[in-house]
């Protein structure tokens, strides 16, 4: 099976997620890119099979006085193409920062 071809953006938001960021304000905050860039992208990775989402339930959510978030999860398919893509553009290996927790 060989990797999808991901723009620079949509491999940044992979990277991003595969990184532990889970959700998109957070992998916004990282990556500087805006939400008409992340959210597109971001159901597109799904579409092609390279991250699921699952929304947290509206009980956590209230619990913490905010919307409930879209968590994304990078499928054993999507750390594949996210090692492909830092090959590809390697300046990658240098941004987006791991998740402190």
């Amino acid at each position: 099976m060989t990797s999808p071809r991901l723009s620079h953006s949509a491999a940044l938001i992979l990277r991003a997620l595969h990184l532990g960021h889970r959700f998109g304000l957070d992998v916004m905050a990282v990556t500087g890119l805006p939400s008409g860039t992340v959210y597109p992208a971001l159901r597109r990775l799904e579409r092609d099979a390279l991250v699921e989402s699952k929304w947290e339930s509206d009980t956590e959510a209230a619990e913490k006085q905010r919307p409930a978030r879209r968590y994304y999860t990078v499928t054993a398919a999507g750390k594949l193409a996210a090692k492909a893509a830092v090959e590809r553009y390697p300046l990658l290996a240098h941004l987006a920062p791991e998740r402190r927790a």
